[in-house]
């Protein structure tokens, strides 16, 4: 039996529906724990400095993601513009913190999802959504009515709404948020929000009560599920043994986990020692074996 995303499942007048509510909430933004409560359709900014409208940097059949995403054509991947964090050390901080891209409106963005279909990418890799789940809901409209049927990930920083991601329940067919932070002042001092870790301990509990443990076709190509992405850090600066622990006992047992090694010092991480050097590969074996050790599904 052929895979059917999850947007799939639902009437045209439900996914509209859901579309009309996350333009609403635009009105007096609350997508995400920061709560600005700006009124981005009048023009005003919050902490994302995201407007109303889609802004994209790029989109592209991508080869340098999870093998589960990439497959044998790529990931499709569409780069928003803007994000929720201030990450010091960013890799993407000229996208990220800088705005760098151009704004699409919705029949755009449809288009350039069906054209990463049309180039037979296994999915749609939605990175950064946050700020632009309005947009992003009315475009998948509009690419279902254009034929549009390839899962759709979320790939987030991990400091999710639990309301907004109802909103997006049925929708969504892979989730795969950062866990940046187990500590709050870490999290405070490096990205920005003290609560990150409370709030991405919460999505990720959202996350795994939607769609479960990461499935996969009998190619061990992505269908649904959640991936989590950690990036260790410095003098094990992110608290990989309490992310790992707590993705064991909370999450999934089989929780799929990228354990990422690829930590260097980005943007401003060189006047915040101890993220002015790069890993050390002792710090990402150890981190990598934590996860093994607690049976969880170590991907790349």
């Amino acid at each position: 039996m052929s895979f059917i995303p999850a947007y799939l499942n639902l009437s045209d007048k439900e996914l509209k529906n859901r579309a009309r509510q996350a333009r609403e909430i635009l009105a007096s933004c609350t997508l995400c724990p920061w709560e600005c409560q700006v009124n981005r359709l009048e023009g005003e900014t919050g902490h994302c400095r995201a407007p109303a409208e889609a802004v994209i940097s790029s989109y592209n059949a991508h080869f340098g993601e999870e093998p589960e995403l990439v497959g044998f054509y790529g990931s499709g991947t569409i780069f928003f513009t803007h994000c929720n964090l201030d990450c010091i050390f960013c890799q993407n901080w000229e996208i990220s913190q800088e705005g760098s891209g151009r704004p699409v409106n919705v029949d755009q963005l449809a288009r350039v999802m069906l054209s990463l279909q049309a180039n037979n990418c296994h999915n749609i890799n939605l990175v950064t959504p946050t700020p632009h789940i309005a947009a992003i809901l009315e475009a998948l409209t509009l690419a279902v009515d254009g034929g549009l049927a390839l899962p759709l990930v979320y790939n987030c920083g991990g400091y999710e709404s639990i309301e907004t991601l109802k909103l997006l329940e049925g929708i969504i067919d892979i989730y795969m948020p950062d866990f940046k932070y187990w500590d709050p002042e870490a999290a405070q001092k490096h990205s920005g929000p003290p609560d990150y870790p409370e709030k991405a301990r919460a999505a990720l509990k959202e996350m795994q009560n939607q769609v479960g443990d990461l499935d996969t076709d009998h190619n061990g190509i992505a269908k649904s599920g959640v991936i989590v992405r950690h990036l260790v850090l410095p003098d094990n600066l992110a608290g990989s043994d309490q992310v790992v622990d707590f993705l064991t006992r909370e999450i999934s047992p089989r929780c799929a986990v990228n354990i990422m090694r690829q930590y260097f010092p980005a943007y401003k991480a060189r006047e915040y020692p101890p993220l002015d050097r790069p890993l050390k590969s002792v710090e990402y074996f150890v981190a990598r074996k934590k996860a093994a050790d607690a049976g969880l599904r170590i991907l790349k």
